[in-house]
């Protein structure tokens, strides 16, 4: 993500390193090749939507269980 060009800011910029590589690893789920170089603009709009997409669920899903475990 070094070469990321987006203008969103990380709340918590230690987890950088993981979501970089959640990234890889659900885009190797779905089958969707990450730009070695590191520009999306050739990538489908339909394969950049399904990785944000899945990533967010993920997400979603760690911090319901984090707070799962909070609360027992």
């Amino acid at each position: 993500m070094s070469q990321n060009r987006s203008s969103n800011q990380l709340v918590v910029p230690q987890a950088n390193a993981a979501l970089d590589q959640m990234k890889y690893e659900v885009a190797q789920e779905l089958g969707i090749a990450i730009p070695q170089d590191g520009y999306y603009g050739n990538m489908a709009t339909r394969d950049a939507g399904s990785l944000g997409g899945y990533i967010t669920r993920k997400l979603v899903q760690i911090a319901e269980q984090s707070l799962a475990g909070q609360f027992k």
